[in-house]
């Protein structure tokens, strides 16, 4: 079906990298025209594959798609009065200007949130920040890896108790901020079609780690300390233990008085069912103990193979998981059947796996992923629907005030 929920909404990208820009991705998934605007030397993040281990090419560039599907590219020099002054018509009619440009640029570029609100009243501003706009760091450059997850506590929180901090995927955090700008940006859209009015939203990484981890930040206040060990939990049929194949896999069963004799006979051990000393959470937490059931789950779960586990608690409906990886996920039915992971082909021939978005419509069934094209790509094309002519065009991709296509790899002109 075609990509129609947000059909005749106009959004001006202004972005880099990931958070912001996956922002856009979405919109267009849903229906949006997302136009994406690059500065000559282009967005930073059309040569991440180098730093994901991934070919980037203008003919598979999965690592910039992840971020930059269903857009159309324009290259415009905002440096230039012709270069801005295109940009300032792209606004015109447009609904919404997504942006991850920090605070100071935007004001040198005259792109403010107080200097658009007065020129474009119905244009909604959502910025994506490192960190929020009254603090310390207002100013600062913000990323996953510093805002998100250092200072917002994920990395020092869910550690293994003395252990080294986890080594997050690249974007983690990214990815998550990406959906909450959208949920900002629809909000602002109800109001923009009620009253008529812009309005200014935020989202930074650094609030955003913080929101994630609501249990962790409200419960340490009262002496739940973090990181936690897996040996110390407070409920040991919540917890990560390992197979005789060496696998990890998750146990969640939250109920556990109630079903604490089920899960000791399935992993074998009636002669623990019943028993005063662990059948009870609060006793379990008032002695102190729960190390000592987790001890008793971690030998009998060390005797079968990861698959036994799997069919034996899917059997008894008793959550558990393993802790799957990559490759792992693209053989995954639930994640294939449902079309969260997509195997593409792209304009290189290749067939590549690729995350959708987590929100699904029913009017739209499986959208339209349309692969990222080359910087510049419909600069021409967007121009003219502006009423530039052919000759105007011409000139300003002459003067260096707009670019034409340009490739991975060409020298900036």
């Amino acid at each position: 079906m075609a990509n129609e929920i947000l059909k005749g909404v106009k959004v001006i990208d202004l972005t880099q990298f990931l958070a912001a820009p996956t922002a856009g991705r979405i919109l267009g998934e849903w229906g949006a025209d997302v136009i994406k605007v690059e500065s000559p030397k282009g967005d930073a993040g059309r040569t991440q594959g180098a730093v994901f281990n991934m070919k980037y090419e203008d003919d598979e560039n999965l690592g910039f798609d992840v971020s930059n599907m269903n857009k159309r590219f324009i290259t415009l020099n905002t440096k230039t009065p012709e270069g801005l002054a295109a940009f300032k018509d792209l606004l015109k009619d447009a609904d919404v200007f997504l942006t991850s440009v920090r605070t100071k640029s935007l004001e040198h570029m005259g792109l403010s949130w107080e200097s658009l609100h007065k020129e474009f009243p119905k244009l909604i501003f959502a910025q994506d920040r490192g960190y929020g706009e009254f603090g310390p760091k207002k100013d600062a450059a913000g990323y996953d890896a510093t805002a998100y997850q250092a200072r917002g506590g994920v990395q020092g929180t869910t550690v293994d108790k003395g252990s080294n901090p986890y080594n997050p995927v690249n974007g983690y955090g990214d990815f998550q901020v990406s959906l909450t700008l959208v949920a900002g940006i629809c909000a602002a859209l109800l109001k923009q079609r009620r009253t008529g009015q812009g309005e200014k939203l935020t989202v930074n990484l650094n609030h955003a780690a913080i929101f994630m981890q609501n249990i962790a930040m409200v419960s340490a206040q009262y002496g739940n300390e973090y990181p936690k060990s897996r040996k110390e939990v407070t409920n040991p049929f919540n917890d990560t233990y390992m197979t005789s194949d060496n696998r990890w896999f998750v146990l969640c069963v939250p109920e556990y008085d109630r079903d604490f004799d089920k899960v000791m006979h399935d992993v074998g051990r009636d002669d623990v069912m019943g028993d005063k000393r662990y059948n009870k959470m609060d006793t379990l937490n008032a002695n102190g103990t729960s190390s000592e059931v987790i001890a008793i789950l971690e030998n009998a779960f060390k005797k079968k193979p990861l698959k036994y586990w799997l069919d034996l608690f899917e059997k008894e409906d008793l959550p558990l998981e393993a802790c799957q990886i990559p490759t792992e996920i693209y053989k995954d039915p639930e994640a294939l059947d449902n079309d969260e992971l997509r195997l593409m082909t792209f304009p290189s021939g290749a067939k590549r796996f690729i995350p959708t978005n987590p929100v699904r419509f029913e009017s739209q069934g499986n959208p339209v992923l349309t692969p990222s094209r080359a910087q510049g790509s419909d600069t021409r094309e967007i121009l003219k629907e502006l009423g530039y002519s052919d000759e105007k065009i011409n000139k300003m991709i002459e003067d260096g005030a707009a670019g034409d296509v340009r490739h991975i790899g060409d020298p900036i002109k």
